[in-house]
């Protein structure tokens, strides 16, 4: 309990710091990471809802950034949301950006949705990004990251998502409050912009292990009418095909696909679904594994459209550290400051 006070006051301390942030030497404790087996436990450090507090709604989410900040230092901000089912810290561990805020000075905001409703229809409630309750949560987050930080310091805002996480991004990324802020969208088996069907069979396995009963194939196209930059990371097992092609990149007058060097991890990502891991489509036990890197070159003004294949992979195998740092890479080569040019 001690420990978990000096954390919240050491986060707090530094949230209320001016925009221009103090240097200073970071007292909080190293950012909690579970592995394994061990972050199946609802009491362990997957319980944790987050570090900070909404003060408009009283809801706390996690707000990782570099402890030694220094007065006018740049930062990426990644607003990190979670799948339907799931919990902040759960998308914390799945995309473990947070792993790398200090060597690539990262803000990174993980919340966890409030909304209860079905993920099939006639299926349980579960946790989900759904309403105006969970989109005002989000923009308060924003506004205080921007506030604490400070907007002349925010080099690039990027939103990203698993899953319905990643359709939620993709819904709101154009919208009024974010439209003029968000520099890019990080899909993660949320939806491609030029869509990449997900398999018939998609879905988390019957109580039995097997697979789930064949549903149509998502195809739709998403309208996004603003301008960004996207990244679409899925596992080999979830969709058809990965277009050759993508309308995104034609927007921007890319060239034609290049696939870059795979990146090889020797490591495994920190977390899967412990309780559901007998379907591949839905995501084995975390492993070490191979990234295909696919990049549109040459877009106007700098964007980048790039797709990533897990190969081997499903839907809820936490990244690797090496495609981790290799999708970092893809978002900071991009072109940002959209947050700040607005003022």
């Amino acid at each position: 309990m001690k420990t978990r006070l000096m954390m919240l006051a050491a986060f707090g301390a530094l949230l209320a710091a001016p925009a221009a942030v103090q240097a200073q030497t970071c007292d909080a404790p190293p950012t909690a990471r579970c592995s394994g087996a061990e972050c199946a436990s609802t009491t362990g450090a997957l319980a944790e809802l987050g570090n900070i507090t909404d003060p408009k709604t009283g809801r706390s989410f996690f707000l990782d950034m570099p402890c030694d900040l220094k007065p006018g230092e740049e930062v990426t901000f990644i607003l990190n949301l979670h799948g339907a089912g799931s919990i902040g810290n759960w998308q914390r561990h799945y995309f473990p950006a947070a792993d790398y805020k200090d060597q690539r000075r990262l803000v990174i905001a993980t919340p966890t949705a409030a909304t209860e409703t079905a993920m099939w229809p006639g299926g349980p409630p579960v946790r989900r990004w759904d309403g105006a309750a969970d989109d005002a949560h989000l923009q308060n987050i924003t506004e205080m990251v921007f506030e604490k930080v400070g907007l002349s310091n925010i080099a690039a805002f990027w939103l990203a998502g698993h899953s319905q996480g990643g359709f939620t991004s993709s819904r709101i990324v154009c919208s009024d409050f974010f439209k003029d802020k968000v520099d890019g969208w990080l899909s993660l088996s949320g939806g491609r912009i030029g869509q990449a069907p997900f398999v018939a069979a998609f879905g988390p396995p019957l109580a039995d292990g097997s697979p789930p009963p064949p549903r149509a194939a998502m195809r739709g196209e998403m309208k996004i009418a603003c301008d960004i930059s996207h990244i679409f990371a899925i596992g080999e097992h979830e969709i058809e095909s990965l277009p050759e092609t993508s309308p995104w990149a034609e927007k921007y007058a890319c060239g034609p696909r290049v696939r870059r060097p795979d990146v090889v991890d020797e490591t495994p990502g920190h977390v899967w679904d412990y309780a559901r891991s007998t379907y591949k489509v839905w995501g084995l036990a975390a492993a070490p594994g191979t990234a295909e890197i696919y990049a549109f070159p040459d877009c106007q003004d700098g964007r980048v459209v790039a797709d990533v294949v897990r190969i081997n992979k499903g839907h809820t195998e936490g990244l690797e550290p090496k495609v981790t740092e290799a999708i970092l890479d893809l978002i900071q080569s991009a072109p940002g400051g959209k947050a700040r040019q607005g003022t």
